[in-house]
């Protein structure tokens, strides 16, 4: 995934049982410092970049040409500004619900549905790391052959090592986080900038216009923008970081200005990356290249050791994305055991206040993933696509209930936010739009992952002695059901696969 970020071991303090919400984090000697504008920015941009942008080019360049990547990125780039748009208008409407992802699916449609969203949101940040592990062990590749593509032998008991190491460590907590992620996000932005730079300095236009619209190989421009999207948002994963830390920031204003900030920071290094790019090679032979593309660019401009430069950046920011991930996957099961619609032995934590048993079932995940790679032909791209394709539901809730605050004129500051309405609208059809272009393919392998969830929805609600399902629940979960039964069929079928 696109995270880099830490978190503090206290931010796993217990949420209320009772409501959607958790309680604000009181000041006492125990709880940690407050997160001002800067270190909130730095936070956003360490979520996103991560190990997407390192393969950007090739991704891109794979299934579009330059002019349908331009249109591919003028559209995500106005989709996730809405969507950004989105968080902070809730973050000022709603400053009392902090786990968006799961908090404002809750609040729109249902216990379930936010369940489903924390689920999909928990769903995504492993299957990411999965990708994470695979990245980093493609990189030493370059430096050691045993590693392969990062899904060898080697590669795959390299990794499970480093993940359960990094497991461990989690588990005595972490100290320093934030600035600990302020000092990363420097030092992976450090090589991005290099490379933007040399690579500007190698571009030639010819080669950017030549084949602008694409081969006929490629399909129609619309179905190479639609190529596009998923890894786009992919790379974009992660604009929802400070509203999941919302309620640690110094002042909740500076929430949505982080957002925004650190978006546009992101925006312009990942269209930097990816258009410069085709300029140095044409599409076929981008599309082409080995990943992480940006290696074989920059060292086509500069020579070997551009390419040295690229491998030691991206195992970098590999590094401090999946300790990040890691920790955000287990707060979103921990957050919403805490408000009953997850098991309760998911809401506990160690003497360090770390979640320790969402993390054993997170990483028990990661490692059982990382097995499935040395047996199937999933493809790094393909694990990317199979993330992403999780967290748009998440985002969907969360651009709706922005719609439905906006249109009920409901919400703490709801009298100046005059633009709420089209802004949230356009915002949902956006995500619309993107379940659309992802495609019916990754919409049936999510299903096959979002039903098992219903077992620890169906656990927490007896635990409570609750009614499990209102009828608008029997419908959505008969829905998941049924996609999931026909994935799976066409799984058996050979005509489906990962």
């Amino acid at each position: 995934m696109n995270k880099s970020g830490t978190v503090h071991s206290e931010t796993f303090a217990a949420p209320s049982v009772a409501n959607v919400t958790t309680p604000p984090i009181q000041a006492s000697a125990a709880s940690p410092a407050k997160l001002g504008l800067s270190l909130l920015v730095a936070l956003v941009v360490g979520s996103i970049i991560g190990s997407g942008i390192f393969g950007l080019p090739q991704n891109m360049a794979a299934g579009a040409g330059a002019g349908a990547i331009l249109i591919g990125w003028t559209i995500t780039g106005i989709g996730m500004l809405l969507l950004v748009r989105v968080y902070q208008m809730l973050s000022m409407r709603k400053p009392e619900l902090n786990n968006g992802v799961y908090a404002y699916a809750r609040a729109l449609s249902g216990e379930y549905v936010g369940f489903n969203s924390a689920w999909g949101y928990w769903v995504s940040a492993w299957i990411g790391n999965v990708g994470y592990l695979v990245a980093a062990f493609s990189a030493l590749g370059y430096f050691f052959p045993i590693f392969g593509d990062g899904n060898s032998p080697a590669a795959i008991a390299g990794a499970s090592i480093v993940l359960w190491v990094i497991h461990l460590l989690v588990l005595r907590g972490i100290q320093g986080a934030a600035v600990l992620n302020a000092v990363i996000t420097l030092a992976k932005i450090v090589p991005l900038l290099l490379f933007i730079a040399l690579v500007a300095m190698a571009f030639e236009i010819d080669t950017f216009r030549l084949d602008f619209w694409g081969d006929a190989g490629l399909g129609s421009v619309l179905d190479q923008v639609k190529s596009t999207m998923l890894v786009t948002v992919w790379v974009f994963i992660g604009i929802e970081g400070a509203s999941v830390y919302s309620a640690r920031a110094r002042n909740r204003e500076d929430v949505g200005r982080a957002t925004i900030i650190g978006f546009l920071i992101c925006l312009l290094l990942l269209m930097a990356v990816s258009l410069l790019s085709l300029g140095v090679f044409n599409q076929p032979t981008l599309a082409g290249l080995k990943n992480p593309s940006m290696a074989g660019v920059l060292e086509n401009a500069v020579g070997t050791w551009g390419a040295v430069l690229i491998y030691v950046g991206l195992i970098v920011s590999v590094g401090g994305g999946f300790l990040a991930w890691m920790l955000l996957a287990a707060e979103s099961l921990f957050t919403p055991a805490g408000g009953g619609v997850m098991p309760k032995w998911l809401g506990q934590t160690n003497t360090k206040h770390v979640p320790a048993n969402a993390l054993w079932l997170t990483n028990g995940m990661v490692q059982l993933f990382l097995i499935l790679t040395l047996f199937s032909e999933a493809s790094y791209l393909a694990l990317i696509s199979l993330s992403t394709a999780m967290i748009l539901l998440p985002y969907l809730f969360s651009a709706a209930y922005g719609l439905s605050l906006a249109l009920r004129g409901e919400g703490v500051k709801a009298a100046i936010g005059r633009a709420d309405v089209p802004v949230a609208a356009l915002a949902t059809m956006y995500c619309l739009w993107l379940l659309y272009a992802a495609g019916f393919k990754y919409l049936l392998l999510s299903a096959m992952l979002y039903a098992p969830g219903v077992l620890l929805y169906a656990w927490a609600k007896r635990q409570r002695k609750e009614q499990v399902f209102t009828t608008w629940e029997w419908l959505v979960l008969a829905a998941l059901v049924l996609l999931a039964i026909v994935a799976a069929t066409l799984l058996a079928m050979g005509r489906l696969s990962l």
